[in-house]
């Protein structure tokens, strides 16, 4: 496969994640961190991360809103619900066991 389609595909899956993620406001940043070690908020990180690398301005809410389809601000006031004791102390496990 050559890069340029490889590229476009990685673009696809990347897009159709951020659409999973849009759709199902159910799933919390926590519950993404406590099984797979990155939420909404890394994602937006590394697309900040990789619009500098190609000189590019991009602020940290944009990418959010990005990643979110709206605000951070409006997505929390809709979806983001208060972490269970069981959910904190699973994440607290999950950053204490790395190296």
């Amino acid at each position: 496969m050559d890069e340029i389609t490889k590229t476009q595909l990685e673009a696809a899956a990347f897009r159709r994640l951020i659409q999973h993620l849009q759709e199902h406001t159910e799933v919390q940043n926590i519950d993404l961190m406590i099984l797979a070690d990155f939420c909404r908020n890394c994602l937006a990180k590394w697309y900040v991360a990789a619009a500098q690398e190609r000189n590019l301005a991009l602020e940290y809410d944009q990418a959010r809103e990005i990643i979110y389809g709206m605000s951070y601000k409006e997505w929390q006031a809709l979806y983001q619900g208060e972490a269970t004791p069981e959910q904190l102390a699973a994440l607290e496990v999950k950053l204490n066991s790395k190296p």
